[in-house]
């Protein structure tokens, strides 16, 4: 067998180009009314035969074909015959080897994805699925990070007991805690509180986890086996495997029924193990190998995808609009999207725009890497420093802003704005902009807000509430909830796309522990009874997201947005702005904001200028703006907090 470096020599020639490279997108099981069809990309491969199988695991082969060689390295097989709910593999024969394969193109597999699975779709649609529709955007987007197990598991949330940490619990719209008929959990919950998009942590088939083990079983899935299959830990029934199919599909169904639109957390930048369906039907071509030979590992998991290669980046392209078209994924949040390349980036945004229309689809990632990538030469990563070459509507993550706001992310003892730190303001004031670039050629690069995700805290790292307590080991409950709403009230105030990870609304806490991507399911679950126990802050942040929808000049995602941001002022621990709040709608209460941080532990004193100026969010209540509090002159800023003016157009 050639080596990975020779392997990548063979790759890179002009002969494989333009003599293996396969445009169709029929590649996988086929399975419709009319028969079954079977093709396998392997272009290295000396023999290819189909086992077919009845279960998804255990057993031997019902029956065996030879595969035959097509065009362009496929490999083909079909038959007239319905082949709904068979399981079958490959048996690849190169360079004197024989390996085991499953489909890397399969649409449904077995237990723990070792089997592919044909699968006729339409089957698997749950009632009224061909009319399930988003629901329609609004204002402003609002995402919140949910782990598919986390959301349901504990006992607290009322779900049924079969349902916990299921697809399934997400059907049930109308828990309580404890089902005591009185406080919302769950699906309701979320109405509640005001979120616009879900956002799933992986929820394609993963490997990091048994799905015949231990219900207590728990990572977060950043581990992909079968890109194009629902995960099945998280199915009643991952034995078959259409049932894991229909009940992903029943979540979304849900979840839109209820209000939400929903994305999901892609991994195309790496895959659970070397030893992939990829690697096996075609040694080395989906992954990058250094110069020197050396396995290329940006990812830190021992791997990375070569995105830049025509048939890798096909696809994962053909995998996005998969998932949009068969399950209506209304968003998409790539891992480490700077190890993917900023042309396959545009060219999927591009695809998304002309199906479904300009920015309809949500499209976003992580602009870094965990270390060097050995991507080909001519390619460039989507990195942070290259978001200028990226569309408009693709957005990064904005780690400038969340360690502005409340320290490193990474070095978990510093502090930031809110809790301490001092430096922070010109950050803070370039935070409220979303860090666009104010002149041409500025190093930021950022083209408009619609580029920058404004967040604090995601699944990675300390949850906001343990970043506080770190930072703040001798503060009392009272002071790390009131900088709770700070940090809350100011990264809600400033432009861009809003995110949180659930549970940061209610003090959401895993102990101090910085990374529980494996951590027992009782440290990582959703505690329904810490939500009520902590209502109040729930509260604060149901009444900014409520202000945030009415504030047009926040909400704007467009190049000229930065330019509403006006009458900066910074001095030692404060910062103020106004904001142009037209809209050309008309719908805007207030033409112009007042938006005062102040993190110091002294009350400070801000002048205002003209008539018709009402508060709309202190410190302490976030639902001001329903009512009507006038101020003349000056209004008082209490310490460690955020005040929030709107002025009245022809105030009486």
């Amino acid at each position: 067998m050639k080596t990975a470096l020779e392997w990548k020599q063979y790759y890179s020639s002009p002969e494989f180009r333009e003599n293996y490279i396969y445009d169709n997108n029929d590649l996988g099981g086929i399975c419709t009314d009319k028969g079954t069809s079977f093709k396998l990309w392997s272009p290295s491969a000396d023999s290819v035969t189909l086992n077919l199988y009845r279960e998804g695991s255990g057993g031997s082969a019902y029956a065996s074909a030879p595969m035959t060689r097509e065009n362009r390295g496929v490999w083909r097989w079909s038959t007239e015959e319905k082949l709904h709910g068979v399981y079958y593999d490959f048996q690849i024969d190169m360079e004197g080897q024989s390996v085991r394969c499953a489909d890397p193109w399969a649409k449904a597999c077995g237990v723990n994805g070792r089997r592919s699975m044909a699968v006729d779709l339409r089957r698997t649609d749950p009632e009224g699925w061909d009319r399930d529709c988003p629901p329609e955007k609004r204002q402003e987007q609002i995402i919140y990070e949910l782990h598919v197990k986390e959301f349901s598991w504990d006992a607290s949330g009322g779900f049924p007991k079969e349902y916990r940490g299921k697809y399934k619990a997400f059907t049930c719209a109308d828990t309580t805690l404890y089902n005591d008929g009185l406080h919302p959990t769950g699906l309701k919950y979320l109405k509640d509180l005001g979120i616009t998009h879900v956002q799933i942590m992986p929820a394609y088939d993963y490997g990091s986890v048994n799905e015949e083990g231990s219900p207590e079983e728990f990572n977060w899935g950043y581990d992909p086996v079968n890109y194009n299959v629902p995960e099945g830990s998280y199915s009643t029934d991952p034995a078959h495997g259409e049932v894991r199919i229909r009940e992903m599909k029943e979540m979304i169904q849900s979840l839109h029924q209820q209000g939400f639109r929903v994305i999901m957390d892609v991994v195309y930048n790496h895959t659970y193990s070397l030893d992939s369906w990829f690697q096996r039907s075609a040694p080395w071509y989906f992954y990058r190998v250094f110069d020197d030979g050396r396995i290329s590992n940006g990812s830190a998991c021992g791997n990375d995808v070569a995105s830049e290669r025509e048939m890798c980046a096909s696809y994962i392209l053909e995998s996005v609009l998969y998932w949009t078209e068969e399950y209506h994924i209304d968003g998409f949040r790539f891992d480490l999207m700077g190890l993917l390349d900023v042309e396959l980036m545009n060219r999927i945004r591009r695809a998304l725009d002309e199906r479904y229309g300009k920015g309809e689809k949500l499209m976003f990632g992580e602009p870094w890497a965990a270390d060097e990538t050995a991507m080909e030469k001519g390619a460039v990563p989507a990195l942070k420093k290259n978001i200028g070459l990226l569309d408009e509507n693709i957005g990064m993550f904005c780690d400038d802003t969340r360690d502005a706001v409340k320290g490193s992310a990474l070095k978990i003892w510093k502090p930031g704005f809110i809790n301490g730190a001092r430096g922070k303001e010109e950050a803070i004031a370039r935070s409220v902009e979303a860090w666009c670039e104010k002149e041409p050629g500025e190093c930021f690069g950022v083209k408009a807000p619609s580029q920058v995700i404004t967040y604090v805290s995601a699944h990675d790292n300390q949850t906001l509430w343990d970043k506080l307590s770190e930072t703040l080991p001798d503060t009392d409950t009272a002071e790390r909830m009131r900088l709770n709403r700070m940090a809350a009230a100011l990264y809600m105030t400033c432009q861009g796309t809003l995110f949180f990870l659930s549970g940061e609304e209610f003090a959401r806490t895993k102990g101090g522990l910085e990374d529980s991507y494996n951590a027992p399911i009782g440290i990582n679950r959703i505690d329904w009874e810490k939500a009520w126990e902590n209502r109040s802050l729930v509260e604060y942040y149901q009444g900014l997201i409520g202000l945030r929808s009415r504030l047009p000049g926040l909400c704007d995602k467009s190049r000229q947005a930065p330019g509403r941001i006006r009458d900066i002022r910074k001095k030692d621990g404060a910062v103020s702005f106004t904001v142009d709040n037209y809209s050309p709608s008309g719908e805007s209460t207030w033409k112009t904001l007042k938006i005062v941080y102040n993190s110091t532990k002294e009350e400070q004193t801000v002048s205002v200028e003209g008539e018709g100026w009402v508060v709309l969010c202190n410190g302490e209540n976030s639902r001001l703006w329903r009512e009507r509090h006038f101020i003349k002159n000056q209004a008082k800023v209490s310490p460690q907090s955020v005040l929030i003016l709107g002025q009245i157009p022809c105030a009486s």
